[in-house]
């Protein structure tokens, strides 16, 4: 029988000599706030919107099938990460599963992956913030971001906690509005509004109007879309429970994320008609709200779409200055980027957000070359990370069983079939980006970095272990 949660006597597992130094201020309720705000950002509110372009109705099922993928991927990682509570989380499962080099990939391939994010993230938020300040620069609105939220990861991990805890509270909270008030409008008890019935499902060409190739762009869209609930495991190392805490915050919210992003795109479908050129421009949900006359929408999602982007900003500077810090401790990078102070590695901390704020220079300086480049590299890095966690979970569990049976607290469901099932559905995805142009670019540029990343590993694997005291 599969237990997800740890038997009230068992020992606390020991964290990793890379964790050590780092504080556990963070509660269960933060974890189970990271995990559902770290995965609902502008892309579910705003980005969305042309997924259902160009699959119609058909995106229920592309967020559903893509949905069950990251369920999978999440369940290995939570039982990986429930045994083995680090801050290096996938990075390192995947040192222990499979080697130093690749520990080093998918650890600096995140990384990076963050780095950037938060800039792009600064860029959203800075371009609502000049629509109702007209005349100021979107750069010093980035700085500002930069600034508070840098700071808030200097300061002990609970106030990276409660910031995301609220700014979570605020996202879960819309969504569960909006849910309640599409499912009066489907039934038709919305004041004013008429039950849509299935017109809008089979109408304007069919449930599935652009055919195969429509569902594959929705479901490529919706798989990135997921992408930030691996931070929830990043976090756990610093809980005060992490063997109870990664556990509960897992399972929780794989289910409720799943509800929101599935039952938002149903409800956005049943509404209102996928030609609908207001979902694409507007996002599906002031689009949604507006049809159904709810005044001031398209300014209460500003807000609750630019919370989104700052708390974006604030859990991926978190993530990407644990990873860092936890790669470090384990000999795979410089070591100023480890250093702790107060609990909390500072000077990681520090260096992910000039990264970021570079990301965003790059924005402006090189719009068409250096910073296309940039997006490009992290176009896929999701899904090489997940193949890593998959590959880890095949090879610690059968470890795990054999030697520590005990730390099985989390299991992965139907092992090891479902996890071979996932890692053809990973494999899946890849040859259907493959197929479309608009993805090709992403995925070579990421299998060069990735690459990159692993021939680097593999170089300071083979020479630590020609020269120990290196």
């Amino acid at each position: 029988m599969s237990r997800t949660s740890a038997p009230a006597d068992s020992t606390p597992v020991e964290p990793a000599p890379a964790d050590a130094p780092l504080t556990h201020g963070l509660k269960q309720r933060h974890l189970s706030m990271i995990a559902l705000g770290g995965v609902i950002g502008a892309g579910l509110f705003v980005g969305s919107g042309t997924a259902i372009a160009a699959a119609g109705p058909s995106i229920v099922l592309a967020y559903a099938l893509s949905g069950a993928l990251v369920m999978l991927v999440m369940r290995m990682l939570g039982e990986m990460s429930a045994a083995n509570p680090a801050s290096g989380s996938f990075s390192v499962h995947a040192e222990r599963a499979i080697g130093p080099w690749a520990g080093f990939t998918a650890g600096w391939s995140f990384w990076f992956l963050l780095c950037v994010a938060v800039g792009l993230e600064g860029i959203g938020a800075a371009k609502i913030m000049t629509g109702w300040f007209p005349g100021t620069p979107e750069w010093a609105w980035v700085a500002l971001f930069m600034v508070v939220f840098c700071a808030t990861n200097l300061a002990a991990v609970k106030n990276f906690g409660e910031f995301e805890f609220w700014f979570a509270a605020l996202k879960v909270g819309a969504i569960v509005i909006f849910l309640g008030i599409g499912a009066l409008a489907i039934a038709g008890l919305l004041p004013g509004t008429d039950a849509p019935g299935t017109a809008n499902l089979t109408g304007h060409g069919g449930f599935m109007p652009s055919g195969s190739e429509g569902l594959i762009v929705g479901l490529l869209a919706s798989v990135f879309a997921y992408g930030g609930l691996e931070t929830v495991t990043i976090a756990a190392a610093e809980s005060e429970q992490p063997v109870q805490g990664v556990a509960k915050a897992v399972r929780t919210a794989m289910w409720r994320i799943g509800v929101f992003y599935i039952g938002s795109m149903a409800v956005v479908v049943t509404l209102l008609p996928w030609t609908d050129k207001a979902v694409a421009q507007k996002g599906p949900y002031v689009a949604t709200l507006e049809h159904l006359d709810i005044p001031y929408a398209g300014q209460i999602m500003n807000i609750v779409v630019l919370v989104a982007l700052l708390s974006a900003m604030n859990a991926n500077i978190y993530g990407a200055s644990r990873m860092a810090n936890s790669l470090v401790a384990r000999g795979q990078g410089p070591k100023a980027l480890g250093r702790i102070s107060g609990g909390v590695p500072r000077i990681a901390v520090l260096m992910s957000s000039v990264i970021g704020f570079v990301c965003v220079l790059l924005s402006y300086w090189r719009p068409n070359d250096v910073f296309l480049w940039l997006l490009n590299m992290i176009g896929a890095i999701i899904l090489v990370v997940w193949i890593f966690i998959a590959v880890s979970q095949l090879v610690l569990r059968r470890r795990l069983e054999r030697e520590t049976p005990e730390k099985l607290v989390v299991r992965m469901w139907a092992y090891p079939y479902l996890t071979y099932a996932a890692l053809a559905g990973m494999a899946a995805v890849f040859v259907l980006m493959a197929r479309e142009e608009g993805t090709r670019d992403q995925l070579y540029a990421t299998g060069a970095l990735t690459l990159a990343l692993a021939v680097a590993g593999y170089v300071l694997q083979v020479t630590r272990k020609e020269s120990p005291k290196v």
